[in-house]
């Protein structure tokens, strides 16, 4: 795992010299401007005056409002805190917006247009203003405004009818692909709009839904269903091609996940694993055969890998050229060594105990030259909201006011 010291930003890095007004909080929106912020856009996150961002206390044990999925997505950002319902709160914005690129928020749809925020309204102030609403269902249509988070989006985009076994019926995932999915769409959304901007000189309004995500997601099951009517349903962890040989084996101390699809990866695996023999047989001869006999040759690879340990036989399929994988768990993955040479997992001081450490991830990607980079730790709550103000326009007296008022 990697430990590098925050770097200075740099100038040359791709978005080095915007400024994104961050409205968003949980995990979709965060991580979507943290994967800008990395990239060298400078973030000012707006949060709640007292409680924050939502996420600063979920998934943790500790009580401190430095969750480490809040510190995951939250890289390189400032915070201010403003209570958008307040009075005071419409000058903060009229001084903020004039001298920023892109607003972003993920509230339910029309709750920016009650507050006075919605894009035609900010517009006014900075004409050529990107503005970005990630929200679960988008912005019109009947769904629209209605609640959602990354297990309810598995559920309504059809996700989890593809994912659980026949006999227990639909699961989720472990993790949130819809939300953080959506980030990475909303991020890409938000550099395009950029790109626009620069070659004609206008803004643009981006509607970015974790539902139309999640469909995207699935494109070639929903393709394969529109065009030919066929749907996958519920298989467990067997290949969509039905292959028993392509699958989720138990070993002697593990799992191993399979993909022996063509006859040449049957024939390795068979050979590797010692029933090679069992290829003469009119049940194991043919893909055909195979996929009609499932559990018959399921039965038959299973036995042989009951011999041995998940490391044997993954060595020995690899060999022979057979695709597979170990099932790992977390701490296998973090140890892996491949990822010392791909900066996804880092740590970096606390930003309330900088002698300390919190280990974040970061991007998935590198590049030869001003790539993603952590410049700060993730910010405590309001920590830049006087710096953030002054630089706004404000003095220390209408500061005060701003405070005394309860809009920060």
């Amino acid at each position: 795992m990697t430990n590098p010291n925050p770097v200075a930003p740099s100038n040359t890095q791709a978005l080095s010299g915007l400024t994104i007004l961050d409205f968003t909080q949980v995990l979709a929106g965060p991580a979507a401007t943290m994967q800008l912020a990395l990239l060298g856009a400078r973030v000012i996150k707006v949060e709640q005056p007292g409680a924050g961002d939502q996420m600063r206390g979920l998934l943790t044990t500790r009580n401190d409002g430095l969750s480490p999925a809040f510190q995951t997505s939250n890289l390189n950002k400032l915070s201010i805190t403003l209570n958008l319902k307040s009075e005071g709160a419409a000058s903060v914005i009229e001084a903020l917006v004039p001298h920023v690129d892109v607003v972003a928020e993920n509230f339910k749809a029309g709750t920016m247009e009650r507050l006075g925020l919605g894009y035609e309204r900010l517009r006014v102030l900075r004409p050529d203003l990107v503005y970005c609403s990630i929200s679960g269902y988008g912005q019109r249509g009947p769904g629209a405004g209605a609640a959602a988070y990354d297990g309810a989006i598995q559920a309504a985009s059809g996700m989890m009818r593809q994912t659980g076994h026949p006999e227990t019926g639909p699961t989720r995932t472990g993790y949130m692909p819809c939300d953080m999915g959506t980030a990475l769409h909303a991020a890409f959304a938000i550099t395009a709009a950029l790109l626009r901007r620069e070659r004609t000189g206008q803004g643009q309004y981006l509607d970015v839904a974790m539902q139309d995500t999640a469909i995207v997601m699935q494109a070639a099951q929903y393709a394969n269903y529109m065009n030919e009517g066929t749907r996958i349903g519920l298989q467990g962890n067997l290949s969509a091609t039905r292959a028993p040989t392509a699958d989720v084996y138990p070993t002697a101390d593990g799992y191993l996940q399979i993909t022996a699809i063509r006859d040449n990866q049957v024939a390795a695996l068979f050979y590797a694993i010692g029933i090679v023999d069992r290829l003469s047989e009119a049940e194991f001869a043919t893909e055909s055969a195979r996929v009609e006999h499932g559990d018959l040759v399921r039965g038959a690879v299973a036995a042989a890998l009951a011999a041995h340990g998940t490391k044997h036989w993954h060595a020995a399929l690899s060999e022979v050229g057979v695709p597979v994988a170990e099932v790992r768990d977390i701490p296998d993955v973090i140890a892996d060594p491949q990822f010392e040479a791909r900066e996804v997992f880092q740590a970096v001081p606390r930003p309330d105990d900088p002698a300390r450490t919190s280990h974040v991830v970061t991007a998935g990607y590198l590049a030869d030259r001003d790539g993603p980079a952590i410049h700060k730790p993730a910010p405590l709550l309001g920590a830049d909201t006087r710096q953030i103000l002054l630089e706004a326009g404000f003095d220390e007296r209408g500061i005060e006011t701003l405070h005394r008022d309860g809009a920060i």
